[in-house]
């Protein structure tokens, strides 16, 4: 992320960076060498975005980064007038995911921020599953004049796959089902699915859907979702996708409840079934 953001400052002179406090030390020289473009705000994160709104309003391209239930909940009403409503553009990145804080409690998890999103119109939602793939699909959005949300994860896949904006990508063809998957999940279904005669098909754009590429790699009557956010979010964009076809639909994600264990990231995706093993039991379930 550091290094697309040290890029854009340097490379255009249009370009602010707000810091929600997060990030301060990493981007140290930056606040010193552009004072005039680059700040900490500090944890004020409703008024970060409202100013964000302003600087895109007097022609400039905001990016704003901390972290993700404070800039998606805390500051929802910002995000939708400021920027939405003024058809103004600016990149909002995030960390922590669904609950790469785990040790931080409930009030840093945000498994609900893509489905918050998708209710705001034309909102980019971008979930790179790796470095690499942040830095495409930033390049891509960070100056198209549209409000673009980028949610990074601390838990990076170690399968690479070259992404496109708007795009899927097909990873494996197979002939029982149609499984999807998004961001960081890839690995866990990719182990899940290497013996499975499944598609295999990876979304880092969530926004918009890409409905072709499901439509065209459509194969039998089945569609499993893997969404390492809340579970469901997606199902709405696969009927629309499948729309004329009898299709059944199940998958597994984050449960829309009050996560109350404890322990590293590992451990809630081993009790929420979101690993390999918990993955490929509840596919073969579904396509026996």
């Amino acid at each position: 992320m550091k290094k697309s953001v040290s890029r854009m400052i340097t490379d255009y002179k249009d370009t602010v960076f707000f810091l929600i406090d997060i990030g301060a030390y990493a981007f140290r020289d930056f606040l010193g060498e552009y004072p005039g473009r680059v700040k900490n705000i500090g944890i004020f994160e409703p008024g970060t975005i409202g100013i964000a709104a302003g600087v895109a309003l007097a022609g400039m391209i905001p990016t704003v980064y901390g972290i993700s239930p404070f800039i998606v909940q805390r500051s929802l009403e910002q995000l939708k007038l400021d920027f939405i409503y003024q058809g103004v553009g600016g990149n909002f990145i995030t960390t922590g995911a669904a609950y790469d804080f785990s040790t931080l409690g409930y009030s840093h998890y945000c498994a609900e921020d893509v489905a918050t999103l998708k209710t705001l119109p034309g909102m980019e939602i971008l979930v790179p599953g790796t470095q690499g793939q942040f830095e495409a699909l930033f390049g891509a959005c960070a100056r198209d004049g549209r409000a673009s949300y980028f949610r990074m994860t601390d838990h990076c896949n170690k399968t690479e796959v070259d992404v496109e904006f708007g795009k899927a990508s097909v990873l494996k063809r197979g002939r029982k089902a149609t499984v999807i998957t998004f961001a960081e999940m890839l690995d866990a279904v990719v182990g899940a699915c290497s013996d499975l005669d499944v598609t295999v098909l990876y979304y880092t754009t969530a926004e918009p859907f890409d409905y072709g590429t499901l439509r065209d790699n459509l194969v039998g009557d089945r569609v499993f979702v893997c969404e390492p956010f809340y579970e469901g979010t997606f199902y709405q964009d696969v009927l629309k996708a499948v729309s004329g076809y009898a299709v059944r639909i199940a998958g597994v994600g984050v449960p829309r409840e009050v996560l109350r264990t404890y322990g590293t990231k590992k451990d809630k995706d081993l009790n929420l079934g979101l690993m390999a093993e918990g993955i490929r039991a509840r596919i073969l379930e579904f396509i026996s």
